[in-house]
């Protein structure tokens, strides 16, 4: 019998039980009164902090305004938060049966605006790259049975430390543990916000991702615990979203 390879993370102090935290947090964000039929509406509004909030970790503009959409960080951020927008999009049907395919979609809208379209859904031509590419997907779209936290946080942190496409790398991560929540289930309409965690804690978000990169057990279980807090926050975003809309 084949060993799930992400079986030790849940294993690790903590983790489980904070995967199940963010869990029913998202869960309590989508049973609000707003978000039972209203859902496309807070899901509009989560897409655009989601996007504002993952530009500014690479360094897009802070705050929204005329300009914003002349900024080339935050307009490949909005593309790639509003293709997943609402959920069961195109393109995470896409992700279940070809990840490799959906995640060059994602760099394609990230990247637009950053270089030449000749550069664009192409990962670096480097062979560890593309072995470590090609684990990851499969182990997210069904190669493991780790609970959904768990896989978002790992496609989330692999994608930072292999940096595959040279640009948008940031936006790109953030956008496939997005659409890990979306794909399993967890946050089937993507109404959590967890990049607003994230960019208010950047030197907390970039050293549990050099933890993760360093592949040490505390590294590893830092970067978890950390992306399940964020899902856990990200949660009462959503919340705060709702409240507004009713």
């Amino acid at each position: 019998m084949s060993t799930d390879p992400l079986a030790p993370l849940a294993a690790l102090p903590g983790v489980t039980e904070a995967a199940d935290a963010a869990r029913e947090a998202l869960g309590k964000a989508h049973r609000h009164r707003a978000n039972l039929r209203g859902w496309p509406v807070t899901a509009a509004e989560a897409s655009l902090r989601a996007a504002r909030a993952s530009s500014v970790l690479d360094g897009g503009a802070l705050r929204l305004d005329e300009d914003s959409a002349s900024d080339p960080v935050f307009a490949g951020a909005l593309r790639v938060t509003q293709e997943l927008e609402g959920g069961e999009t195109n393109l995470i049907g896409v992700w279940r049966r070809a990840p490799l395919q959906a995640l060059a979609r994602l760099h394609m809208l990230a990247a637009a605006d950053l270089v030449d379209a000749d550069a664009l859904g192409r990962p670096r031509l480097d062979p560890e790259v593309s072995q470590r590419l090609d684990l990851v997907t499969q182990l997210v779209t069904g190669g493991s049975r780790a609970p959904a936290p768990i896989l978002a946080a790992v496609a989330h942190g692999e994608l930072l430390a292999l940096a595959p496409f040279g640009s948008a790398d940031g936006v790109v991560a953030r956008a496939v543990s997005r659409l890990v929540s979306i794909a399993t289930g967890l946050d089937p309409h993507g109404l959590g916000v967890p990049e607003v965690y994230w960019m208010r804690r950047p030197s907390d978000y970039r050293e549990a991702a050099a933890g993760f990169a360093a592949g040490t057990e505390q590294g590893l279980r830092e970067w978890i615990l950390l992306s399940c807090r964020a899902m856990g926050e990200g949660a009462r975003e959503a919340l705060s979203i709702a409240d507004a809309k009713k």
